[in-house]
């Protein structure tokens, strides 16, 4: 054999002066993002898929009795009477602002001006307590009943007259006007007989007038803030029932009986000065419907311009309207079946086989509700004006009822004795 062949593999670990520190990298440069991806799909896939959160999330739980009242403030407040304590919880965050003891029966919680006003359950009860929304604390009582008008930050105390349709705005003795913060009378006036008591609305950037129209037909208009007398007209003979007369559009109309039959007349409430006059044939009562007023009888839902008396529209498959917030609901006997545009009578959603939840979650939007055909749970879904049919968010869990709603919020009495408030998204938001 010859001598061995020794190969020379250059320095200490055999690799060439080159090798030492590369002068790029080494790998391609879509490597490190290519791998990331890798992984982030791996994980995706190992987890599941991704949910979305559920469209109806309980928030907060109250014990609460079939006959304790509970209600929904403007300011986004629930109240609650659960045996001798009420309390006030902020309806965003489910936080209790305050709990206080309150030993009277009541049947029901009624607010104004920052008040909580707070009267004796029974037919022959009377007085009014006045407790703060922000504290709870006790501010004042009034030996009459205590009432409110929109627009204006005064209270009313009066004294009603029941009448065959219940109570209304029939008034007798005594009407006090008083500060809703201290409970001092400002002004009152002393009833000579029983007297149909109304705010009406004053010129722009004013607080409405108080209108009180007597059993003699005469309707004197009043300042409300001091107490002076602005103006007094003789009306026409009617039946001045808690519907009648209405404010409508800014206008006060009345209706009556006409030398041809039922008649509608329109005043400006700013001095009660007669503005028109037209017969209505089978018309039973006159109701809001947005800047419009509705004419309600044997031939449906007619809409007029209060304040011309002109025509605008008509729905003959309708036999009443509420307005709900900004929106308008027609009804075909007792079951709505259309959220309407007040202004033209056109359906923007069909409603049919649904119920309406009483209150307003905003943006011309309500909350509807129907039995579920498979299963003995509730469907709750969102009426919304660009959508044609409701948007359905959630079926409640069985025994759920009683329910009244608020800008994203549900809030529903179960069979179990509690008081649930539930979180929603809308569909828009449900993304």
């Amino acid at each position: 054999m010859g001598e061995p062949v020794v190969i020379d593999l250059g320095l200490d670990r055999g690799e060439p002066e080159t090798y030492e520190q590369p002068g790029r990298p080494t790998t391609s440069p879509w490597f490190a993002p290519a791998l990331l991806t890798v992984l982030v799909l791996l994980l995706a896939g190992a987890s599941g898929p991704l949910r979305r959160p559920p469209a109806l999330t309980p928030l907060l739980s109250i014990p609460i009795a079939p006959g304790e009242p509970y209600a929904i403030t403007e300011g986004g407040r629930l109240l609650a009477q659960t045996g001798a304590t009420l309390s006030s919880y902020h309806l965003q965050s489910g936080e209790l602002r305050w709990s206080v003891r309150q030993d009277m029966q009541v049947s029901r919680l009624r607010t104004a001006a920052g008040m909580l006003l707070l009267r004796p359950f029974g037919r022959f009860a009377v007085g009014t307590t006045a407790l703060s929304l922000s504290t709870g604390g006790h501010q004042w009582r009034n030996q009459h009943n205590v009432i409110s008008f929109a627009g204006t930050s005064l209270l009313f105390a009066v004294d009603d007259v029941r009448t065959s349709s219940g109570p209304g705005r029939r008034v007798e003795n005594t009407v006090q006007v008083i500060d809703p913060v201290i409970g001092d009378v400002r002004w009152q006036l002393h009833l000579r007989r029983t007297a149909v008591l109304l705010g009406v609305p004053g010129p722009a950037d004013t607080e409405p007038r108080t209108l009180l129209i007597g059993d003699d037909q005469v309707a004197d208009l009043y300042d409300t803030a001091n107490g002076r007398h602005l103006a007094s007209r003789r009306f026409p003979a009617a039946d001045y029932d808690p519907d009648n007369p209405v404010v409508a559009g800014g206008t006060l109309l009345l209706r009556h009986p006409g030398p041809s039959g039922t008649a509608i007349s329109a005043y400006d409430p700013a001095d009660l000065r007669p503005l028109w006059t037209v017969t209505v044939r089978g018309t039973d009562r006159v109701v809001p419907c947005g800047l419009l007023a509705c004419l309600i009888g044997q031939y449906g839902v007619r809409a007029v311009d209060p304040a011309t008396g002109d025509h605008r529209w008509q729905r003959g498959d309708w036999r009443t309207v509420e307005q709900e917030g900004t929106a308008l609901v027609g009804y075909a006997g007792q079951d709505p079946v259309a959220l309407a545009d007040p202004q033209t009578g056109g359906t923007l959603v069909d409603l049919s086989g649904w119920d309406l939840v009483p209150g307003s979650p905003g943006n011309g939007e309500l909350l509807v509700t129907r039995d579920a055909s498979t299963s003995t749970r509730t469907m709750v879904a969102i009426a919304a004006p660009d959508t044609r049919r409701p948007r359905l968010l959630a079926e409640l869990p069985a025994g759920t009822g009683g329910c009244q709603s608020a800008p994203e919020r549900l809030v529903c009495r179960s069979s179990f004795g509690e008081l649930v408030v539930w979180a929603y998204r809308t569909a828009a938001g449900a993304g």
